[in-house]
């Protein structure tokens, strides 16, 4: 009929993206629930913690950047990629998303009170440079317009620039400690984490490459510039909220370093030069916590922490929700 709409059916056949089905497959192969890592084994040694206010506003700045992914950055993301195949990698790295920022809320439950927690969320809503990046990666996500390539490309780079930047001034801690055998099992659900957030930083960036291949010569000496100064202006803040959080530890110039470093990569993912000098990074924080056996590169199956949990076969009782509230 005229002036109907005719809706597209996506076509995995018949390729349409170049390394879509590669980092689909590779997503799916990697995944993993934290309720299936004993994060309770950390308690003995939780109690006997004397920065315990650092770890837990880590894992709440976290869980911040991984709910604004999860409910905003890869759902605008994938509504405007035009390849079908591409959007479908993209939701499911939202879903991954989804299971990070519910596994900062899996550690909190075991290692601390409800009052505790509280206060860790309230502190999320108060922290000015906490807020400032946030509300810095939202403003580039929801400002996407139909067929424009630019304002895309612009989305897909601050989502690099989120997960393979920004996140880890977060991982540094439980990747330090975890890797002195401190906390182990907290480091171990970060270091799963990080494998994802990995995969999401190339794949990610591997298509705004793409698109900024098909921009005007002209249009991407502006958007280069923009990104460095994009990049920089989070950067400064990155800084403040650095010293801010680790205050207590005297960790704050080994953190920036680690920073630094993969502001690098993230700038590397997107196709650009890095930035910032080379400069020497902790071992123990570069190594994630490879010890006892554990290997975390891109390419890894779950750690030597993890156990799938046993799970009850599903009998017709398990569609049974009439006891549910």
């Amino acid at each position: 009929m005229p002036g109907v709409t005719k809706f597209e059916a996506v076509n995995w056949n018949q390729p349409t993206s170049e390394l879509a089905k590669v980092f689909w497959d590779q997503q799916w192969k990697q995944i993993w629930f934290p309720e299936e890592i004993a994060v309770s084994k950390d308690i003995k040694q939780w109690k006997e913690f004397e920065h315990q206010d650092t770890y837990k506003k880590v894992f709440g700045g976290l869980t911040l950047l991984d709910t604004v992914q999860t409910n905003i950055g890869m759902n605008e993301i994938a509504r405007f990629t035009p390849d079908y195949q591409e959007k479908a990698v993209l939701t499911v790295f939202g879903a991954f998303e989804a299971i990070h920022a519910k596994s900062y809320s899996y550690i909190f439950t075991t290692l601390c009170t409800n009052t505790e927690i509280d206060e860790v969320f309230d502190w999320v809503k108060k922290n000015e440079f906490l807020q400032y990046k946030a509300t810095k990666i939202n403003e580039v996500y929801t400002s996407i317009k139909e067929d424009d390539p630019e304002s895309l490309w612009k989305a897909m780079f601050a989502s690099v620039m989120l997960e393979s930047f920004l996140f880890y001034s977060g991982f540094f801690y439980p990747l330090y400690l975890g890797g002195q055998g401190f906390l182990r099992n907290s480091a171990e659900v970060i270091s799963l984490i990080l494998r994802d957030e990995s995969i999401h930083g190339v794949a990610v960036g591997f298509f705004a490459q793409n698109i900024f291949k098909q921009i005007p010569a002209d249009k991407q000496d502006e958007l280069k510039l923009w990104g460095y100064e994009y990049l920089l202006d989070l950067y400064q803040n990155e800084m403040r909220y650095t010293d801010d959080v680790y205050a207590e530890t005297g960790l704050s110039p080994e953190v920036k370093a680690y920073v630094r470093y993969n502001a690098n990569k993230a700038l590397m993912n997107v196709g650009f030069d890095a930035m910032f000098p080379e400069e020497e990074v902790n071992p123990i924080v570069m190594n994630g916590i490879r010890n006892e056996g554990s290997t975390y590169d891109f390419f890894s199956q779950k750690g030597s922490t993890y156990a799938v949990a046993k799970v009850a076969p599903i009998t017709d009782d398990t569609f049974n929700f009439d006891d549910i509230q």
